[in-house]
């Protein structure tokens, strides 16, 4: 649970699994509005500016609700989460915000 508390470690971080078309988005902005929280996209696809058709970027859903990776990078470059993010804590989870306190 978001700002739950597990063997001391608080966590503010909720991952949303599952199969293409399951819901994922809707959930996730869902639960993003309801605790005050925010999208981050893991898909690789969806990082690329002008791919749009196939690759499932629900913007419009995605309304007010903040969201990250979702359009960052052109068709012609090759793109890292790492260049984004410096992934030198713990876990990659960690290294996206303080949900390790």
């Amino acid at each position: 649970m978001p700002g739950g508390a597990v063997d001391g470690f608080r966590y503010n971080t909720l991952v949303i699994l599952g199969p293409t078309a399951a819901g994922k988005t809707g959930l996730g902005v869902h639960l993003a509005r309801l605790f005050g929280g925010e999208l981050l996209s893991a898909d690789s696809r969806q990082v690329y500016r002008g791919l749009d058709i196939g690759s499932g970027k629900d913007l419009a859903e995605y309304g007010d609700t903040p969201h990250h990776l979702i359009d960052v990078a052109d068709l012609s470059e090759e793109y890292s989460v790492s260049e984004e993010y410096s992934i030198t804590a713990p876990s990659p989870a960690c290294a996206l915000g303080d949900c390790c306190r």
